[in-house]
């Protein structure tokens, strides 16, 4: 192994480990503050980003989990009056899955909550280090 290639493999565990600290400080706040889990917080916003809903297969690949795991937490967020499911006219084996006015604007505050929490855990970054990092990322990208 170059020392180059040293240096990538301390640089993926460094990754690996600010990752892990910034996800389990985001997991307790919303713990914490808002009684809620980060599968929740994420299937919230894919379908904030889809207004008009989508079905749950095509939040299963938004979110990159499987039809089951994207399943229970909406059942949970359907009790709770967060979603709707809507079954499909043409396709009874499709459901459709929305925010309903109460999800919307229950998100909407946890959104601005989460952005303030996420400003706090990399508020030690200048504008330049995090133009930088962004940029170096991008670059990197995943290759397969």
């Amino acid at each position: 192994m170059s020392e180059l290639s040293k240096s990538r493999l301390k640089l993926w565990v460094r990754m690996l480990g600010v990752t892990r600290a910034a996800e389990a400080d985001l997991r307790e706040f919303l713990r914490l503050r808002h009684d809620t889990t980060l599968p929740r917080f994420d299937v919230l916003a894919a379908l904030y980003r889809r207004r008009e809903g989508c079905t749950m297969s095509e939040l299963s690949r938004m979110l990159l989990v499987s039809n089951g795991n994207a399943t229970a937490v909406v059942d949970r967020l359907e009790k709770d009056g967060h979603v709707r499911r809507t079954p499909s006219p043409t396709d009874r084996r499709t459901v459709f899955v929305a925010l309903t006015p109460e999800g919307l604007a229950g998100f909407e505050g946890l959104a601005a909550e989460h952005e303030e929490e996420i400003d706090r855990i990399f508020g030690d970054l200048s504008r330049e280090e995090i133009e930088t990092l962004t940029n170096v990322f991008k670059r990197i990208g995943v290759k397969r």
